[in-house]
């Protein structure tokens, strides 16, 4: 009897340890969300005192909070740390729902950049011009979801004033030297670009790379052009090439 009461103890006090272990992750998990959504504030209020009265008036993209599901522990400590810096805001939000990726665009690839979002490569295009456009992230944080993507795939992206839907065409792993996946194209393409493998111990030798095609463009609602309602038809004859 004695044996079965220790025992139970035992089972209840380590299932109170789990509970709050549990609860202590999930306040942790709640002030980075906090902390991230006061930050994206006032980046947002800081460009809008720049701004000022100027003719554009096009509305800054606010970053969307990150789901930390997959990430490992390093990355989100580094995407917290990241938290204290003033950054601009984004260049565009990048989409992936088969694989719940999201995630703001930003201009460079440095280490807080990264920390934060996805990066914007330099000397390649940008949103809304002929050409390849190269955005780099990490493997273990937003750009996690791409070990499970597929030719077909639909990747959208949000800019301030356009909606631009991109479909993958082409998978391939390359060895970091291999810069030639960010040549310039002549028509508007995507490549994002990750470690490999995904779950490599350290410095990952390989880069992962997804290349897109361009193949529908619409302006966001409110901006008042017309949309061509066959590009729908187009999305669907390259996803099934």
């Amino acid at each position: 009897m004695n044996k079965a009461m220790k025992y139970l103890q035992r089972l209840l006090l380590m299932t109170g340890f789990g509970l709050v272990a549990f609860f202590a992750a999930a306040k942790f998990h709640g002030f980075i969300l906090s902390r991230a959504a006061i930050h994206q504030f006032e980046d947002l209020r800081q460009t809008t005192q720049k701004t000022g009265d100027k003719q554009d008036h096009a509305t800054p993209l606010v970053a969307p909070t990150p789901n930390f599901l997959s990430w490992s522990e390093r990355r989100i400590k580094d995407y917290e740390g990241s938290l204290k810096e003033h950054l601009a805001p984004p260049l565009a939000i990048i989409r992936i729902s088969r694989l719940h990726v999201e995630a703001p665009v930003l201009e460079g690839t440095d280490d807080i950049t990264l920390n934060r979002g996805v990066g914007h490569i330099a000397g390649t295009a940008y949103f809304g011009h002929d050409g390849n456009i190269g955005l780099a992230g990490h493997r273990d944080g937003f750009f996690r979801g791409l070990k499970d993507i597929q030719v077909g795939d639909q990747i959208e992206v949000e800019e301030t004033d356009r909606r631009e839907i991109y479909v993958v065409d082409h998978l391939q792993i390359v060895s970091p030297q291999n810069v030639s996946v960010l040549a310039a194209s002549a028509k508007p393409t995507l490549t994002l670009v990750t470690c490999y493998p995904f779950y490599y111990i350290g410095s990952a030798p390989q880069r992962f790379i997804v290349h897109a095609g361009l193949a529908h463009s619409e302006p966001n609602a409110g901006s008042g052009e017309i949309v061509n309602q066959s590009d729908q038809e187009e999305i669907t004859r390259l996803a099934h090439q």
